[in-house]
């Protein structure tokens, strides 16, 4: 699992818009969100909608975020590629929407659940990583907003207050 300081992994993965994403997409960005995502979770359908307002809210200051879908297309056909791409294209989300077919790229990050968040600097350095809210799968009732503040102390200079949450979400299905 990546440790609070640790660069940011290198990845080359295809999105649905057609292009392909590495880290160095994403140099000049004052920070980056990468998170695990898929098109089934439960926790991740209850709270994309706050991702998007999140995503909004802090991409006129310069954020960027990214969503990966690891999950294995063969256990959950609706996480494949194709799925993934219709999904976009009905709800318009505000990341670029990458498939991690290999898996190589959750296992570098040490990711586990879906939705599962991680942070970096401008330097491209992990700053964050956990969840986004207390309630993903009711994120309406959410009472905490752990991803908002870790993004407000990156973009202000200072450190991340609790720079490690439990994600809370569906496991990541491996192959």
């Amino acid at each position: 699992m990546l440790q609070i300081g640790d660069p940011l992994p290198h990845f080359d993965l295809p999105a649905t818009d057609g292009h392909s994403y590495t880290p160095a997409s994403f140099d000049g960005a004052r920070a980056l969100v990468v998170f695990f995502t898929c098109n089934h979770c439960p926790y991740v359908i209850g709270s994309d909608e706050t991702t998007r307002k999140t995503a909004e809210a802090f991409a006129e200051r310069g954020v960027r975020f990214i969503g990966i879908n690891a999950n294995n297309a063969v256990t959950h056909p609706t996480d494949d590629f194709a799925h993934m791409s219709v999904r976009m294209k009905q709800l318009r989300f505000p990341w670029v929407y990458a498939r991690d077919e290999s898996q190589d790229t959750a296992r570098a990050f040490g990711a586990e659940r879906t939705p599962h968040f991680f942070l970096f600097d401008a330097a491209q350095k992990l700053a964050y990583r956990g969840r986004a809210v207390d309630t993903p799968q009711h994120a309406q009732r959410a009472t905490t907003h752990e991803l908002n503040r870790a993004l407000e102390a990156v973009l202000s200079g200072t450190s991340v207050a609790e720079p490690v949450t439990d994600p809370i979400g569906c496991s990541i299905k491996w192959k």
